[in-house]
């Protein structure tokens, strides 16, 4: 099973600019996406990391009406981003997923908003796990179960362990990850997989935007911590086949999720 991890030099606060841009990078790729197959976009890959929310969250629909145009057109599951807002005037820092036929199957709120960068002043926490089937295109006999996840939440394990619970097979890690961290995000990532024993997509942004610096370097991570796949700092697409026969031969021959117990307090 394939997916297809942009890594998007993302401008600042102009949707259609960014919209264009996945499309001529999908439209650029190696390896074409194909139906069944999934996407990947970074966090707040429409707007990059804007605290704006009078013009960057999604009041009309406009950026879950591209991902879902998107997801029907190529015949694929799609892992997008945007933001909300609240009753209460604070954001939500979201995860649409869509189906191939276009429809929106579910949406995780990143529950660890980044309080060393001021997320949390303007961004509300979500407080629900999200997991979702990914069935390739051959009408089921290639399935993994994901999870997906945003940037900060990489950081606190007890995350991915609940995922693992609910049966996660694939986490997604999609982020505006600064370069000044990038040895922690690596590490991180290859500590979420071998420690769940499940692939780990962890897609970076690219360029810049008024307060940061992105290395981009996005990767793969396979369920015995191998690096699968990995790409450089420029906007690209990192394609990578995942094998979930693989995943589940190591889980059944080296059964360590099996002792898990997770102790109160």
């Amino acid at each position: 099973m394939r997916v297809h991890m942009v890594q998007l030099d993302v401008v600042w606060e102009d949707k259609p600019a960014n919209f264009r841009r996945v499309l001529r990078l999908l439209d650029r790729a190696a390896l074409p996406p194909a139906p069944g197959e999934m996407i990947v976009l970074p966090e707040m890959f429409d707007t990059g990391f804007s605290f704006n929310l009078d013009k960057t969250a999604d009041r009309d629909g406009t950026t879950v009406r591209f991902l879902q145009s998107l997801g029907k057109e190529t015949g694929c599951y799609i892992v997008g981003a945007r933001t909300t807002l609240g009753h209460e005037g604070k954001g939500r820092n979201r995860c649409p997923i869509i189906s191939p036929a276009g429809e929106l199957i579910d949406e995780y709120e990143k529950i660890h908003p980044f309080s060393y960068g001021d997320e949390e002043k303007h961004f509300v926490g979500g407080s629900k796990l999200v997991t979702f089937d990914w069935v390739g295109s051959d009408g089921g006999s290639q399935s993994l179960k994901v999870c997906p996840t945003i940037c900060y939440d990489l950081r606190f394990p007890e995350l991915y362990r609940h995922g693992l619970l609910a049966g996660a097979e694939v986490f997604t890690v999609i982020a505006s990850w600064p370069a000044p961290r990038k040895v922690h995000r690596r590490a991180l990532a290859i500590a979420r997989a071998i420690e769940n024993q499940a692939f780990v997509l962890c897609l970076n942004r690219a360029g810049s935007d008024p307060k940061f610096t992105y290395q981009g370097e996005s990767f793969a991570v396979g369920p015995k911590g191998e690096i699968i796949g990995e790409a450089g700092g420029e906007e690209c697409i990192l394609s990578v086949q995942l094998d979930p026969n693989a995943l589940r031969s190591w889980r059944r021959d080296f059964p360590a999720w099996r002792d898990i117990k997770l102790i109160g307090n």
